[in-house]
């Protein structure tokens, strides 16, 4: 099973959070901090769970979706926002992310969707094998 997770956000003390509580339930946790970063790592690493904030500086969250969803139709995609407004849920299922959580997070909501993440990328891997 890939337990490779990324988390893009700008601010040090929600990758650091986040990467303590992935880390300590056994994922392997990538951080970046802008956007760009983000894609950078991505043309290097396969990683298909990807937690990304909304409100970055240069590239936004939903900019950073739409180029991951692109390059990887299959990755599990989730928005993070501080600021949480009614519009940016149905712009964030546009763009292609599967769920959205507001700030601050709350670890078990965390911990579930990156359980179901990389369960789904699994099932779905193992089913392109089986086919062959």
């Amino acid at each position: 099973m890939d337990n490779r997770i990324l988390i893009v956000d700008d601010e040090k003390s929600i990758r650091d959070m986040l990467v303590a509580v992935l880390g300590d339930a056994g994922y392997d946790v990538t951080t970046a901090s802008t956007g760009e970063e983000a894609l950078s790592l991505l043309r290097r690493q396969k990683i298909n769970v990807v937690f990304s904030d909304l409100n970055m500086p240069g590239m936004t969250g939903l900019e950073l979706c739409e180029q991951i969803r692109s390059r990887n139709p299959l990755a599990c995609l989730y928005a993070m926002t501080g600021y949480g407004r009614f519009f940016e849920v149905f712009t964030c299922r546009e763009a292609g992310f599967d769920d959205y959580f507001l700030k601050p997070l709350s670890v078990e909501t965390i911990l579930k969707a990156a359980a179901e993440g990389v369960g789904k990328i699994d099932r779905w891997t193992r089913k392109v094998l089986a086919q062959g």
